[in-house]
């Protein structure tokens, strides 16, 4: 059986998986991902927001919205990207140096990033940047306040950090060299809508606008994260929810002999005995999650949504 492959090693890749194991991709639960398997309704969206340039104004209430919802300091800006991805692959050419330290195991676009501007990746040791993603994919680490000044520059990918707003790191925004990366296709679920932010110093993010260029970011994708982002009541009721379905995969799991690793309440990640042989008893039943070409017995499970999906899982399981 050929096995699914990617150019770098992600979740989802649910047509290769189909390809491999059998079945149409609308046939298939797809845990491979940190993506909230219930995400934020977006309603609708102004005609205006299709049909007409995204200015300043239009990106003024995702801003507001934003400061607000994160807490961002004053001192700090708020530049609106077509998602995280965008500002993960440019920050590289918009900083000075040749060493950044990223600490493995983490998501791996980052040090692919600036390998391909040419910096050398190291995981520890002296260096001119630094990069976290806190809490960690996949195993939920979390970075310490005392840990961001070791660099020139700390850049801290928060994407998985609207799960537990305490633990952002946020406030240090305002710092030099400190920059704060936001998502919305993970606590929020909305992928496809490719919207994301940077929080840094406003001559940061100034440059990071030039290098995105003008419009970067669609009039719907800014009407619907400020909209998401000022529907207080949704993230407080979204992050209970995420912790009791956490719990209940951690228990799930466990009834199966698997040892929690660490994650977030909206992935977990597990030892098994053997993580190829699970993934692939998993995806006979068209159940694809997540295994790491550096670890035999780390498995990665996102959420199942509705209770067809959670009694699906299970069945598989057993």
């Amino acid at each position: 059986m050929t096995r699914p492959m990617q150019s770098r090693d992600h979740g989802g890749g649910l047509d290769a998986a189909a390809a491999a194991f059998s079945g149409a991709r609308e046939d298939w639960l797809d845990l491979s991902t940190g993506i909230n398997p219930l995400p934020y309704p977006v309603g609708e969206v102004t005609q205006a927001a299709w049909a007409e340039l995204p200015d300043r104004a239009a990106a003024e209430r995702f801003i507001i919205a934003a400061r607000s919802f994160w807490s961002v300091p004053e001192g700090a800006a708020i530049l609106p990207a077509p998602g995280a991805s965008a500002l993960i692959a440019r920050l590289p050419a918009l900083i000075d140096g040749h060493r950044v330290r990223i600490p493995g195991p983490t998501y791996n676009e980052h040090a692919a990033s600036f390998g391909a501007a040419g910096w050398r990746v190291v995981p520890e040791g002296e260096a001119d940047a630094q990069v976290r993603v806190h809490p960690n994919n996949p195993d939920g680490r979390r970075m310490a306040e005392r840990e961001i000044g070791t660099t020139p520059v700390t850049i801290i990918d928060e994407s998985f950090c609207d799960t537990c707003p305490d633990a952002s790191h946020v406030a240090c925004a305002s710092d030099p060299g400190v920059v704060v990366l936001k998502s919305f296709g993970k606590f929020w679920g909305l992928a496809g809508l490719r919207l994301g932010a940077m929080i840094a110093t406003s001559d940061l993010c100034a440059r990071m606008a030039e290098s995105l260029g003008p419009w970067a970011v669609s009039g719907p994708a800014l009407e619907i994260g400020a909209r998401a982002l000022e529907d207080r009541a949704w993230a407080e009721t979204t992050r209970r929810r995420l912790a009791r379905d956490a719990a209940r995969l951690d228990a799930m799991m466990a009834s199966r002999g698997a040892a929690l690793v660490g994650g977030t309440t909206l992935f977990r990640t597990y030892n098994v005995e053997d993580a190829e042989a699970f993934q692939t008893r998993l995806a006979r039943a068209q159940i694809w999650v997540r295994i790491f070409p550096y670890s035999g017995t780390w498995v990665r499970l996102g959420l199942p949504g509705g209770e067809d999906d959670w009694r699906r899982l299970w069945d598989a399981l057993a």
